[in-house]
């Protein structure tokens, strides 16, 4: 295939170009790990504010910046219980916590241990059982199963440890790993932080860092285990996270290229053969035990194949040895003897081809882009996506991404403010302002995304009390609210133009109902809503080139989000909309998912609730152009808007009513319905029948 005595060097190069061309490259694996690590933060904060004690951490592929658009990755969260305290010494035993000690002896299997049940009020094993999470082992000890996090994630299946969600169309699927945290450093990783390689990596500064993140036990056995529902896994995946985070591009698209072989060769399919987990290890222990110097583009092709070597003797001898944890072994009980044999050809050949086996990988187009580079093919024959397209799908991605964390952290602290009292609101929002001053860089980022929608609620909730007590808003709600204005395009502002239109301030309501419809259609806005399980929403290409060219912080100019009043704000709700607050009857909650808390609420999406407003405010001020322009704008929004997939049902409603105030009742009996159809159960459009066929049989 290659006659150049230096074709190894010249393979390798152009093998990085290709890499760099399908987007792994410096900048855009630090815009992938910054997109991702944003949203982590934003839980993080949304659980501060909520008094939640559970972290959340996205691990794995996607906040590592080590995938593509062809390698498809999930998004991996895991979700850190702090109610339980698991120790290694009696002395980190805590008074009125669910304490566990954790057991590692000659009946668990390295890298795993059992947790023993202690007393909460004095630092002893317990005696009694207190549940069926719960069992007497032949010792006498009480340990805890690790089916006990079976099935709390809704709607979820389970996958060893993790619970895996499918994505919604356009986003990507989700593994949900629970587990709790360890009090101090695993004893049986205590050898890796005095371990020295030969490049001297990790170094001394990445061990120490490591060494101060969170360890924690997750819910799964070995699979060669005698006790498969008693043991937990020992987990490192922090530490493991930050030498990631600390590879240079070469060993990233050394690893990239690793899990494309695994996709394409030794995984057909969607068969689990070797993981991808194996593979990061094996990647970390060759760059543990090389020169550093070794590592370059040029080099590319002589370090993917000392991995595949590294890879093959694995699954020859059946043994990984865990990163972190040596006693580990990734592979015990992981292969049949068949199943070995095949590998164990699949990866001799591809090493022995020098490079010609990466040609049959098609995930990203990479095979035919290495032989466009390597003039074996002419380029005309081949349409790839562009450098320049790349670089848009992820950053558009990216963003979107970006604005449905914001969006569900929002949700999340609204059902948390919907059930407290406004001085339990108001220490919430204390809470948020310190990440606004104190906070590290990406802290603050995450608060100018998500506080101004907390803002413009807390502010809304206090309009609604005194609004309830003197039909007036006061100052320190306008103060609130105003301060929300920038959480994006539309839905803050429409929010302040609800609560001038419920005082009965036409003028100020319609100002600010002005310059957001000049503002929506000044930017390529994308209407957006994460109040359930829809479709990712469709994109221009305008709205794609403003991502790629600007930072994260151009979301709040280029989306509408819907709007959200929890009950609380209903004084601040216009009537037509405070029906939605009482969709549900008790039969239609027996068809709620649970994270459907949000039909509690009055939700509508913005632009229709923008020429809703204007409607009502025109129709109040006797300008009847103005009036029926607005109404044609409100029709023709629900007609063509394919965005509006979750809340339609919610402007055909507020459209009907509009109907029957224009005298058109067989109109709006056609919007009813039209809102049934999309939406059978939870749906206010049953109450606007029944009224608006009364109201005709009495002849009103």
């Amino acid at each position: 295939m290659f006659q150049e005595p230096d074709y190894r060097e010249n393979l390798s190069l152009m093998l990085s170009e290709v890499l760099h061309d399908i987007g792994v490259n410096e900048r855009m694996v630090m815009r992938r790990r910054r997109h991702c690590m944003l949203r982590e933060t934003m839980r993080i904060i949304r659980c501060r504010l909520t008094d939640n004690n559970v972290t959340t951490y996205y691990l794995g592929s996607q906040s590592e910046g080590t995938t593509t658009k062809g390698l498809d990755s999930d998004l991996d969260s895991l979700l850190l219980n702090h109610d339980c305290n698991i120790i290694q010494d009696w002395s980190e035993w805590e008074c009125g916590k669910e304490n566990y000690l954790m057991i590692q002896d000659e009946n668990t299997t390295p890298g795993y241990c059992f947790l023993q049940l202690l007393l909460s009020d004095e630092p002893i094993p317990a005696t009694v059982i207190p549940d069926e999470h719960h069992i007497n082992d032949r010792s006498g000890r009480i340990l805890l199963k690790n089916t006990s996090f079976n099935d709390l994630i809704q709607g979820a299946v389970n996958h060893g440890p993790s619970n895996a969600t499918q994505g919604q169309h356009g986003f990507c699927d989700s593994d949900h790993v629970l587990a709790y945290p360890c009090k101090s450093w695993p004893q049986s990783a205590s050898g890796w932080l005095e371990r020295q390689g030969i490049g001297r990596w990790p170094t001394q500064d990445m061990k120490s860092y490591a060494a101060y993140t969170e360890c924690f036990v997750v819910p799964t056995g070995s699979k060669v285990s005698e006790y498969p529902e008693l043991e937990w896994r020992i987990s490192t995946s922090l530490a493991e996270r930050c030498l990631i985070l600390n590879l240079n591009i070469t060993q990233i698209r050394c690893y990239v290229l690793l899990k494309m072989i695994l996709k394409s060769l030794l995984n057909p399919q969607d068969e689990i053969n070797v993981s991808s987990f194996m593979c990061k290890t094996v990647l970390l222990h060759c760059i543990e035990h090389t020169e550093q110097s070794i590592w370059k583009n040029n080099n590319l092709l002589t370090c993917l194949t000392y991995c595949l070597l590294e890879l093959h003797t694995c699954v020859q001898n059946d043994c990984c040895s865990h990163f972190i944890i040596e006693e580990n072994n990734l592979m015990a009980g992981q292969f049949t003897s068949e199943k070995k044999l095949e590998l164990s050809k699949t990866i001799t050949e591809l090493i022995q081809s020098d490079g010609n086996g990466l040609l049959r990988i098609n995930i990203d187009d990479l095979g035919q882009r290495l032989q466009v580079k390597l003039n074996m093919v002419l380029h005309g024959d081949y349409n790839f996506p562009t450098l320049l397209e790349i670089h848009q799908h992820i950053m558009t991605g990216g963003y979107i991404n970006i604005a449905a964390g914001t969006s569900h952290c929002h949700k999340l602290v609204l059902n948390y403010f919907n059930n407290k009292s406004i001085m339990t609101m108001k220490q919430s929002v204390s809470k948020l302002m310190i990440f606004r001053n104190n906070g590290k860089r990406l802290q603050q980022a995450a608060f100018k995304l998500l506080a101004p929608f907390i803002f413009t609620t807390y502010g809304s909730v206090l309009a609604s009390s005194s609004i309830g007590e003197n039909n007036q808003v006061s100052p320190e709600a306008c103060v609130w609210l105003s301060a929300g204005l920038n959480s994006d395009i539309s839905s803050s502002r429409l929010k302040l133009a609800s609560v001038f239109y419920s005082t009965g301030d036409m003028e100020r309501a319609e100002l600010i109902l002005r310059h957001t419809e000049q503002q929506y259609y000044s930017y390529p806005v994308l209407p957006f809503c994460n109040c359930c399980r829809a479709a990712r929403p469709a994109v221009s290409a305008e709205f794609m080139r403003v991502c790629s060219e600007q930072s994260e912080n151009c979301i709040k100019h280029i989306t509408a989000f819907c709007v959200r009043f929890i009950q609380k704000e209903i004084n601040c709700v216009p009537r037509e909309l405070q029906y939605e607050m009482f969709r549900s009857t008790q039969d239609d909650m027996i068809h709620r998912h649970q994270l459907d808390y949000w039909m509690d609420w009055a939700v509508v999406d913005s632009l229709p609730f923008l020429y809703f407003l204007q409607y009502k405010i025109y129709r109040h001020q006797q300008r009847h152009q103005d009036q029926q322009q607005a109404l044609s704008k409100f029709i023709r929004t629900i007609e063509i808007d394919e965005n509006l997939s979750t809340h339609r049902e919610t402007a055909l409603n507020i459209l009907g009513q509009c109907m029957e105030q224009e005298n058109k009742p067989q109109q709006a009996l056609k919007c009813y319905l039209l809102s049934f159809q999309l939406r059978a159960r939870n749906n206010a459009a049953k109450f606007h029948i029944c009224k608006l066929l009364s109201r005709v049989l009495a002849g009103q």
